[in-house]
């Protein structure tokens, strides 16, 4: 092993000693330096010469923790507080309103069609007697109100011509004998004329009378109405043409609206065809009052049943391309069907939808439009289960991100995120807890809650460099 020179440490403290004593004597002297060189020795040191302000970075934050230290004490963090303009929130749709405490009805939803109502909605018309159609005063898809004229068929059935004529004349027999019968009884006093005879003419009346009665029933029974039977007998003219009219409608009764329009579906004849007792003549629609057709899975069975029992009311959504949804509340189950479909292992249930005219053309042919036609589909929400005391938003009232849901309350010129919790949601809404998180009375964002979240989460981020990622 090889041995340093024991005069070598002795070297080393010696220097030392030396660079100390220069040290204490350049500060010593240090008053003595000219201002430039000793500004730039505190500067390598870490310092900050006499005279110099702070830098612009440092005041800046320093106002900005005295800004965030003022907002603190306004109600507010200023990491979840988001001040937006009047433009801003006329550009996003921004709408305000209060929280209140409601009973939420929890629903299933379930697919509908709109259809007709089997032996109700559709009406034939057919041609009561034999004859060919002479007129027809309708066109397909005009609307008629009910005993509006359709059809005029001139008659050429040889039992009913044959009929009215024996009516004729046993109606003019009878105007005969009454007429025997006056002059008998005014002849004279009792005796002169025998009391046999004018009863015999008495008898000889009752009989052609029952006889009448009785071609008055076949008349009717071949189509004719009493109207019509009554006009043969005053005119003593035999019926040639019968025009067949629209019937009444078969809608639920509604005292107070005015009776609905029927709409010609289709016309099966042509002028001048010959029709038989029986053949169609035309197809009318009755859509006062339609059925919405639903499909329940069989786990829906008991929920759907329930519902129907209880008579709890049913909302309808319309599905919209362009604007809201269009809801239909208020309405009610008619009733369920008693077997599941075994391909689509589904079961059928019908609500009751009262429809109403949104378009009426007047004059003559007169066209309507129904808001409500046999064929649009619907979600039906069919309630199963109230949640009292709960606070229900607009899905457009809470943002998510992740597994947290927020809402923004109303705070001055500012918007302040709360943290939330969620019981349930839908297509339609959001059932807030009611844990003292949002409190009734409150006023919140009740739109736009997702694009505040994003304004908040890049605000958060700083402002994006718009050249970064890009090389010149």
């Amino acid at each position: 092993m090889t041995h340093l020179p024991a005069s070598i440490p002795r070297r080393r403290l010696s220097l030392a000693l030396l660079l100390l004593v220069a040290l204490v004597a350049t500060l010593a002297t240090a008053p003595l330096w000219p201002q430039p060189l000793r500004d730039r020795l505190i500067r390598q040191l870490g310092g900050m010469p006499a005279g110099e302000s702070a830098p612009a970075a440092a005041t800046s934050a320093l106002e900005h923790d005295d800004h965030a230290h003022a907002d603190d004490h306004e109600g507010h963090l200023e990491a979840n507080a988001l001040e937006l303009s009047e433009q801003a929130r006329r550009s996003i749709g921004l709408t305000e309103g209060e929280v209140a405490l409601t009973t939420f009805q929890r629903t299933i939803a379930l697919p509908g069609l709109v259809v007709e109502r089997r032996g109700r909605s559709k009406l034939s018309i057919i041609a009561p007697m034999t004859g060919f159609v002479a007129k027809i005063f309708l066109t397909e898809g005009e609307a008629v109100a009910p005993e509006q004229p359709l059809f005029e068929v001139r008659l050429t059935h040889e039992e009913l011509v044959q009929a009215q004529a024996e009516l004729l004349k046993t109606a003019e027999e009878v105007v005969v004998v009454r007429r025997e019968i006056a002059r008998l009884e005014g002849i004279g006093p009792e005796g002169i004329v025998a009391v046999k005879t004018i009863l015999e003419r008495k008898y000889e009346l009752q009989k052609l009378s029952a006889i009448m009665i009785a071609q008055r029933q076949t008349l009717l029974l071949h189509g004719l109405s009493e109207t019509q039977v009554e006009e043969i007998i005053a005119t003593r003219t035999l019926l040639g043409t019968i025009v067949v009219r629209a019937p009444a409608t078969a809608s639920l009764p509604a005292p107070a609206a005015p009776e609905a329009p029927l709409l010609v579906q289709e016309i099966a004849v042509e002028r001048g065809q010959h029709v038989n007792a029986g053949d169609p003549l035309a197809v009318l629609a009755d859509h006062q009052t339609l059925l919405i057709e639903g499909e329940g899975f069989e786990l829906d069975i008991p929920q759907i049943s329930q519902a129907a029992a209880e008579n709890r009311p049913v909302v309808a959504v319309m599905e919209a391309k362009v604007g809201p949804q269009q809801k239909i509340e208020g309405l009610h189950i008619a009733y369920v069907a008693n077997e599941i479909d075994p391909t689509s292992r589904t079961l059928q249930f019908y609500v009751w939808l009262p429809n109403e005219i949104v378009r009426d053309t007047p004059g003559q042919p007169r066209y309507v439009e129904w808001r409500y036609k046999p064929g649009q589909r619907m979600q039906l929400r069919v309630p199963v289960e109230e949640w009292p005391e709960r606070i229900v938003l607009p899905t457009e009232a809470v943002a998510q991100e992740g597994v947290e849901n927020y809402v923004f309350r109303a705070n001055g010129d500012h918007f302040d995120r709360q943290t939330v919790h969620v019981e349930h949601r839908d297509s339609q809404s959001v059932v807030i807890a009611n844990d003292g998180a949002l409190f009734p009375g409150e006023r919140i964002a009740m739109s736009a809650a997702q694009q505040l979240q994003l304004a908040l989460k890049n605000k958060s981020h700083g402002v994006v460099d718009p050249h970064a990622g890009h090389s010149h």
